[in-house]
């Protein structure tokens, strides 16, 4: 298990947090102790409280990774689209608690959660590939599309706009905002919340909303893998 990753229980939300004390970079090591610990989370039948760092959240794909060629990226690409598309569909809520910036892979963390509050601050929370010369995946678009305000969308997916905690909260990355000391509480409290919410109408519901999506996705997520050539950051 990454210790970069870490479980806690409180009553019925499992609180999932990433510190690798640097930019919490989704590496292969990192995505598969989040899914061991969504694995838990389902075993328990908790909502999922996922935090990042004090500053930060995740400034997207492992670089090291992304640069290391060809078929390294490939799959890191296809695993985190795998781990966003899981988060997307689980059956119990998934409240993300912003705690900094969220770039690339980062800003996809919080488009695939339920309920997204973020820390106020100087941060910066958004899809930057276009800018960086790397067209957006299809799922990411797509996962965009999906969760994103239809007058921010072509802005934040094809302009690669970068925003501010306010800005990323009128965008649609975001549903709530509060000063960093009172992130945790915060989280716990629509955490619990949205718990309260019973299976399986919940999970039924939520399939119902996104399936859609998700079959749209697959249909296209192995060929559009093949597509990339880059091996740069994502």
């Amino acid at each position: 298990m990454s210790e970069s990753v870490r479980y806690e229980l409180l009553d019925s939300i499992a609180v999932i947090s990433l510190d690798d004390g640097k930019a919490n970079a989704l590496s292969p090591a990192l995505l598969r102790a989040v899914h061991a610990q969504l694995d838990r989370a389902e075993k328990e039948a908790a909502a999922v409280l996922l935090a990042g760092r004090a500053g930060r959240l995740s400034a997207g794909f492992d670089l090291s990774v992304m640069t290391s060629g060809v078929d390294a990226m490939r799959q890191l690409v296809l695993d985190g689209a795998e781990l966003l598309l899981r988060m997307y569909l689980f059956p119990r809520p998934i409240v993300t608690a912003c705690t900094g910036h969220a770039l690339a892979a980062g800003a996809l963390l919080l488009l695939a959660s339920d309920y997204r509050i973020a820390a106020r601050g100087n941060f910066k929370i958004g899809l930057n590939e276009v800018a960086i010369q790397i067209p957006l995946p299809i799922f990411a678009v797509e996962l965009a599309r999906d969760r994103l305000s239809k007058r921010h969308f072509t802005s934040a997916a094809t302009q690669a706009r970068i925003y501010d905690p306010e800005g990323a909260l009128e965008a649609g990355y975001l549903d709530a905002l509060e000063n960093s000391e009172s992130l945790m509480d915060a989280a716990l409290h629509h955490a619990r919340r949205l718990a309260a919410l019973v299976n399986p109408a919940f999970s039924l519901t939520k399939e119902r909303e996104r399936g859609a999506t998700v079959r749209l996705i697959r249909e296209s997520l192995r060929d559009d893998i093949a597509r990339l050539t880059t091996p740069v950051p994502a």
